[in-house]
């Protein structure tokens, strides 16, 4: 969760915003194979996406409020949320991987 190497717990896994650093800097692995897919974003929408969409519905019976109130809150929170989660959860499943010793099928395996 905080974008740290899974071997060492030192370096950051991270070069960039959700860009996988080729290599640790602090013990050197190599983490250039390392590859999440589309899981974090799978995550991210059934999280994010909940959690806006109830707390939307909600406001709605509740308050019933003006449809551009709904645009000014709740498009921003989603996508705050979105970005928020997206490079935790992809660091949750680098090191999920790396735990479980996962690797991508070879053509020969």
């Amino acid at each position: 969760m905080r974008g740290r190497c899974p071997n060492c717990g030192r370096g950051p896994l991270f070069s960039g915003y959700l860009t996988v650093a080729p290599r640790c800097a602090s013990c050197g692995y190599d983490l250039s194979a390392a590859d999440s897919g589309d899981g974090p974003a799978v995550f991210v929408i059934l999280i994010a996406g909940f959690a806006v969409a109830f707390a939307a519905l909600i406001t709605e019976f509740t308050i019933h409020p003006p449809m551009w109130v709904h645009l000014i809150v709740w498009l921003p929170l989603t996508l705050f949320a979105c970005l928020g989660l997206l490079r935790p959860l992809k660091g949750v499943m680098l090191a999920a991987q790396f735990m479980n010793k996962a690797s991508e099928a070879r053509h020969g395996d």
